[in-house]
């Protein structure tokens, strides 16, 4: 086997068809169906089934399919790394922000990364799932992740960049817009909005509202923090996001919390970094990140525990 057909197969996938798997690779059709069918004779399987809307991948293609990603992603790294001399890196670097955290400072930082790395290609994606988060660093797809809560030992390696103190968001009219820090317990008859069922950010809600002993109606769920904001700015009901997460012409309508919600920001790399992922790191600790001298226990999410 060889990385070609990895590739190969991946492009296929990606495309459903080997037509425009070519067309992607910008190679013959004859060779991409040549190293598939050999890739497939190697392996003793069928990793692809043809069906009316174009090639599917199969049960066993679809392991098979997640292992190459891993193995192809690490060879890119291994060859930007090789070619990191001066100016000549290249390759793809993907970042995972967990909670819609460094929604203000990221943008900065990778913009800096771009001006020295010119040829890097950077993907970046918010996961609120910390399981899926957590299976994304296992398969070696995330590079830099920003997660709320410190790395144990294991896959990934945590840098503390600052404290994320989360703020409650509340409609135009609303009473407690006077005051300077909002009492929890004043919102307990107030309808919420919040996450989606087992996200990161529902799982600090949910803690906040117990520890607080709090039952409050749910108006809605929602998946993004931005939408969060609009809603309850609207006057639709109240939400707690990070501090970071409030949309610009909008800070008039949050109120940091009492008792105070804070969570660590941690940028969470491999051991043995490549110059990427390290130059990254410098440029988000240049950033300006707020202290609040959280000292809590939060459990890590990317970890082998």
């Amino acid at each position: 086997m060889s990385l070609r057909q990895f590739e190969y197969a991946l492009a296929v996938a990606e495309e459903g068809s080997v037509t425009a798997a070519a067309e992607l690779l910008r190679v013959a059709q004859p060779s991409v169906s040549q190293q598939i069918r050999g890739l497939e004779r190697e392996l003793g399987v069928t990793l692809f089934a043809r069906t009316p809307t174009g090639l599917v991948p199969t049960a066993v293609g679809r392991a098979f399919l997640r292992d190459a990603e891993v193995a192809v992603r690490a060879a890119r790294r291994a060859k930007a790394t090789a070619r990191a001399g001066a100016d000549e890196l290249e390759g793809e670097l993907v970042v995972a922000a967990q909670m819609g955290l460094g929604t203000r400072q990221l943008p900065g930082a990778l913009s800096a990364l771009r001006r020295r790395f010119p040829r890097l290609e950077i993907t970046v994606f918010e996961e609120a799932n910390p399981a899926e988060l957590e299976r994304l660093a296992r398969r070696g797809v995330v590079d830099l992740g920003l997660i709320a809560g410190p790395c144990r030992e294991g896959l990934y390696e945590g840098h503390h960049l600052g404290d994320e103190e989360f703020v409650v968001v509340l409609g135009p009219e609303h009473a407690q817009l006077a005051a300077d820090r909002v009492e929890l317990r004043v919102l307990a008859r107030e309808p919420w909005i919040r996450f989606d069922h087992g996200s990161a950010l529902d799982g600090v809600l949910r803690g906040v509202l117990r520890d607080n002993e709090l039952a409050p109606a749910t108006v809605a769920r929602v998946s993004q923090t931005a939408t969060a904001v609009r809603w309850a700015a609207q006057g639709l009901g109240v939400t707690l996001v990070p501090t970071s997460a409030v949309l610009p012409g909008l800070e008039h309508l949050t109120r940091p919390v009492f008792p105070a919600v804070s969570m660590p920001t941690i940028a969470a790399i491999r051991p043995g970094a490549g110059p990427a992922e390290m130059a990254l790191l410098e440029f988000l600790r240049q950033e300006t990140w707020p202290h609040t001298g959280f000292a809590g226990d939060a459990q890590g999410l990317l970890t082998t525990g």
